[in-house]
């Protein structure tokens, strides 16, 4: 095993480098290690023929140049996923011979055109590659390098027959991973795929991911209108009830900063106080997305009227490090690298 050399808080890159190349691209994983990340977080789906591939969901019109290939036109179906009807192109409905042949395109390319220039170069890759990539790269980096593996919309896959935790098991035997180890950290809006990964003996640190609003979709099934919402689990008594099940939480920055949320109950904890709370049941806490461009920045931190243009991402970073998170998510490694030696400079200050 490498040397840890990771500081605190993670920086994860966020779907690889997807600020500078197509997200979940081999190109954009390689990039985030040479910036400085110290994990990658691939968002896991399945094909038809049990494979996982890296795609930020099922639905892969917006990720790919599918809509543009005659020759899948023929997929194109309107679908149901967690409860909301979707029109396009769906992974469970391909091989993953067939989907290797799509090319990545940037989701997010009006925003990002320079990340978007790469569009079409890259083709689709499962995570077996990218498991292979994070070895490879350890090596080139002489460091201990992580995975954080988010699963996607794993009831809807399971009544597909394909149930996510055992392909993820299958996926870590085919690498060498055996059943993982401290270099993994497992994510799902799901607790209930949770459950099921640690009762399949797969290692690592298993983390709730928190919507704002909504509840997650397997307790929805199970219970509906009954099921616990997301706010729920941001209570002490929900960290408390987390605690031992799983080993930590992942939110939206919004509950860390910003303008304060509507509607919420008073027992909803925020800011500093979600984050000691957490880590006083034992729990870590991550967050997600911090960017630096105006259209993801709150209010407070942007300049100029461009949706692309970069604002005040550092105070935005830095105010997010300040609450005691143990990982950021970001788009931009260098940025969560920077943000992360500025925010330990003031504080030694």
């Amino acid at each position: 095993m490498r040397r840890d050399t990771a500081g605190h808080p993670l920086v994860i890159g966020h779907r690889g480098a997807p600020g500078y190349r197509p997200e979940h691209t081999r190109s954009a994983y390689e990039l985030a290690f040479a910036l400085g990340a110290d994990a990658v977080e691939p968002d896991l789906v399945a094909t038809r023929d049990g494979v996982l591939v890296l795609r930020h969901e099922n639905e892969i019109s917006g990720t790919t140049d599918v809509a543009s290939r005659p020759e899948f036109a023929r997929l194109r179906t309107t679908r149901e996923v967690d409860g909301v009807e979707q029109t396009g192109w769906f992974t469970e409905d391909f091989t993953w011979a067939e989907l290797a042949t799509l090319r990545a395109t940037e989701r997010l390319g009006p925003i990002r055109q320079a990340s978007a220039s790469f569009d079409g170069r890259n083709p689709l890759i499962r995570l077996r590659d990218l498991l292979e990539l994070v070895d490879v790269a350890a090596d080139e980096h002489d460091r201990m390098l992580r995975l954080v593996a988010e699963f996607k919309h794993a009831s809807h896959f399971a009544e597909r027959g394909l149930p996510l935790d055992d392909l993820f098991a299958d996926e870590l035997d085919a690498a060498g991973w055996g059943r993982g180890d401290e270099r993994l950290i497992l994510e799902s809006f799901e607790p209930t795929l949770l459950d099921r990964l640690a009762e399949r003996g797969i290692h690592g640190s298993r983390v709730l991911l928190l919507e704002d609003a909504g509840a997650p979709w397997d307790l929805v099934l199970a219970s509906g209108r009954a099921a616990p919402g997301y706010d729920r689990f941001a209570t002490e008594a929900g960290l408390l009830g987390l605690a031992g099940r799983v080993q930590g939480v992942s939110v939206g920055k919004r509950r860390l900063i910003g303008p304060e949320r509507r509607g919420v109950a008073a027992d909803v904890l925020s800011g500093a106080d979600l984050v000691d709370a957490a880590h006083g049941a034992g729990l870590s806490v991550y967050t997600w997305t911090l960017r630096p461009e105006n259209r993801f920045l709150a209010p407070e931190h942007r300049r100029g009227s461009a949706r692309a243009a970069w604002g005040e991402w550092l105070a935005e970073f830095t105010e997010v490090i300040r609450t005691g998170v143990d990982g950021i998510f970001v788009d931009h490694p260098d940025l969560g690298v920077d943000a992360r030696a500025a925010a330990k400079a003031a504080r030694s200050r």
